[in-house]
């Protein structure tokens, strides 16, 4: 029998917004957001440090949802923890391409990581109009985290401009990961 998991929400760079999915999320399911010390200045070790002690201050097992960044912090933080067992699994929205040339100066500490196998089940979900990574960056993604991937149409970076609201089939998916077992 599977134990009702907690949810823990992890927006991107800059966070995500009252009427962004996650916020709607937060406030209607009861998720809790991983709190960073600067939402602007996103530095690598210091956000997976975060995550570290969410993961640790939360009953198990955890269901992680990210947006932009925060998929890639998911993967940093599996590459480095000895505590992603707690985890049953993560749902991992518009990732952005790390390696694009025009990547911002505030997230250059998330460059040159190679992106390794997640430990447990995942799913990223991409758009193919995402200004910040194109479909083929994402196909890759998914490939090398072995996530399950879902592209969908005209959605843009699938934030708040998406007009998503509590977005169903998100929640759907988020769900159905509940229910797989660790690899």
């Amino acid at each position: 029998m599977n134990t009702a998991a907690t949810v823990l929400v992890l927006p991107g760079w800059q966070g995500s917004g009252p009427d962004h999915w996650q916020s709607v999320w937060e406030r209607s399911h009861g998720d809790q957001r991983v709190q960073q010390h600067d939402w602007d200045l996103p530095l690598r070790g210091d956000w997976i440090c975060q995550l570290e002690q969410a993961v640790l201050d939360r009953p198990q097992p955890i269901l992680l949802v990210a947006h932009s960044l925060g998929c890639h912090l998911v993967a940093g933080w599996a590459a480095c923890s000895r505590h992603t067992a707690r985890v049953r699994g993560a749902l991992l929205v518009a990732p952005p391409d790390l390696q694009r040339a025009d990547l911002p100066a505030a997230l250059h500490s998330w460059r040159g990581h190679a992106p390794q196998p997640l430990p447990f089940a995942a799913h990223l979900v991409s758009s193919d109009d995402d200004p910040y990574c194109s479909a083929a960056a994402a196909i890759a993604l998914a490939a090398a985290w072995r996530a399950r991937h879902t592209e969908l149409p005209a959605l843009g970076h699938i934030n708040t401009g998406s007009g998503l609201g509590d977005w169903p089939q998100g929640r759907a998916w988020l769900l159905e990961l509940d229910s797989t077992r660790l690899r």
